[in-house]
């Protein structure tokens, strides 16, 4: 039973270390962009759009849906980096260990 005292003790330090991490990842910010930067999207830790920003030269006679295609682009850019950046983050708080595929800690 010494071994599962001992599990219990490294869980629950594993589980102290991932809401430290996640304290400083909501607080991370992750720009996106499409268009070759014309529109760029700003996403926090949590994946809410915090910013965007759009080149002036997009107010020049542009088509609604090519507008709405970059912007749909560029969050989705942010978010692809958003999900990278906390999967580097969660593997250094879980020191490698394998969790179930789609198994999501503490999110």
């Amino acid at each position: 039973m010494k071994n599962l005292g001992q599990m219990m003790k490294q869980a629950q330090e594993m589980q102290n270390r991932m809401a430290e991490m996640r304290e400083r990842l909501d607080a991370q910010e992750v720009s996106g962009a499409s268009g070759g930067g014309v529109v760029q999207v700003t996403l926090n830790g949590k994946g809410e759009m915090r910013r965007i920003a759009l080149d002036p030269t997009l107010f020049q006679p542009l088509d609604q849906e090519v507008l709405e295609d970059l912007i749909l682009a560029a969050h989705n850019d942010a978010r692809r980096k958003l999900d990278a950046h906390l999967a580097e983050e969660m593997a250094k708080v879980t020191g490698g260990l394998e969790l179930p595929s789609g198994f999501k800690l503490p999110f």
